[in-house]
């Protein structure tokens, strides 16, 4: 099997015209080839300390990055992509994927958290800026989650919406699915690692979640296994992570928050208050996703995975809602805010993907056009 941690599909993600870009795309490019060789040197942190060279180039870059994503009137997205995939290198370290054990060799390494942290500070800081959190601190919390959910739960169809259901082809559907494979074939594994702990019933509640997003312990039922089988109707790559050149940095952006939010306990109002969006939201998406599969009269095989995420999802967001976000807020009222903020900023963040796959979806379609 394919190391699923160093070698990602090699495919080209464009070519930029002006000369003076193209030297910044390819020295992210050169940087995170380098910053893949670090990640599986063995007793990396002591090397780096006997020979700092050894990564002067990818610092160098990092840097550069960090400056012109976050802290630049006009935002470079080639550095937005070169940080997140960078972040989300060092984040996957934290799931366990049935490789080479050696590649969780750096699994705790300082440098690559202190490389984290970098990123994240500065990123974190970017994306609170685009949130009214005073605004939020004042709110009636339940009143707000309600009235959210209510609205989120089954919103007015979008021009993009509209796109998917009347317009997108088979070509821009199957580049949905490799886009959307990226978390469709891995997806709860984040969920379960904020589920250790005392045990209560927003517990139980979140454990019922991720239960059935795993099929109750049966793989033919896991929701992952869904996925598969629409890739595979398609004939396209089943392995996690296979179109990981294609995904934009939005949707990277949105798994390496979750990392976060999962990571530090400190954010389990944030991760809940976002996790209830997703699942209100869920089924929305999903039911244009299969108005388009259903348009294109493609298989059961090839649409599957969208009729059972519509099903359990409008369980789950009524779950999260009224079994886990409400109850917190309750036990929580000075920091209950913290659900609504994290609510609004996965949404946030989530439209913003949107638009990026939509936009990545009609360039697919407009190149298949022209071949």
């Amino acid at each position: 099997m394919q190391s699923n941690l160093v070698m990602f599909p090699s495919a080209e993600a464009g070519k930029i015209s002006i000369q003076t870009k193209e030297r910044t795309f390819t020295k992210y490019e050169r940087a995170e080839e380098q910053f893949i060789k670090l990640l599986v040197t063995e007793d990396l942190d002591n090397k780096l300390d006997v020979e700092p060279a050894r990564a002067s180039e990818f610092e160098q870059t990092l840097s550069w990055a960090i400056s012109a994503a976050y802290q630049s009137d006009r935002s470079d997205q080639q550095a937005h992509r070169f940080l997140q995939r960078i972040l989300y290198r060092i984040n996957r370290l934290k799931l366990f994927w049935y490789d080479d054990l050696r590649h969780y060799t750096n699994e705790r390494s300082p440098y690559l958290y202190s490389c984290r942290n970098q990123i994240e500070a500065a990123w974190q800081k970017w994306e609170l800026a685009q949130i009214d959190v005073a605004a939020l601190q004042k709110l009636d919390v339940k009143q707000a989650l309600i009235e959210r959910a209510s609205a989120d739960l089954d919103p007015p169809l979008s021009q993009d919406s509209r796109y998917i259901r009347e317009e997108m082809t088979e070509v821009g559907y199957s580049h949905l699915l490799a886009i959307a494979s990226f978390d469709g074939l891995v997806e709860g594994s984040r969920l379960s690692r904020i589920l250790g702990g005392t045990a209560n019933e927003v517990q139980c509640t979140l454990v019922r979640v991720l239960l059935e997003e795993y099929g109750n312990g049966r793989l033919s039922r896991k929701h992952s296994t869904f996925f598969a089988q629409m890739l595979t109707e398609f004939g396209m790559n089943t392995q996690p992570e296979g179109y990981f050149d294609l995904v934009p940095w939005e949707v990277l952006a949105c798994g390496n928050h979750n990392f976060l939010t999962t990571e530090r306990k400190r954010y389990f109002l944030h991760y809940n208050g976002a996790l209830t969006y997703f699942e209100v939201a869920g089924p929305a998406a999903y039911r244009n996703y299969l108005a388009a599969a259903q348009r294109l009269r493609l298989s059961e095989a090839a649409m599957g995975y969208w009729e059972l995420h519509i099903r359990e999802d409008e369980r789950h967001g009524r779950w999260m809602l009224d079994d886990v976000a409400l109850p917190l807020a309750e036990k929580y009222p000075d920091q209950a805010w913290e659900l609504v903020l994290g609510y609004d900023q996965e949404k946030l963040m989530g439209d913003r993907a949107t638009t990026a796959v939509m936009r990545s979806i009609r360039e697919a379609e407009q190149a298949a056009l022209l071949t």
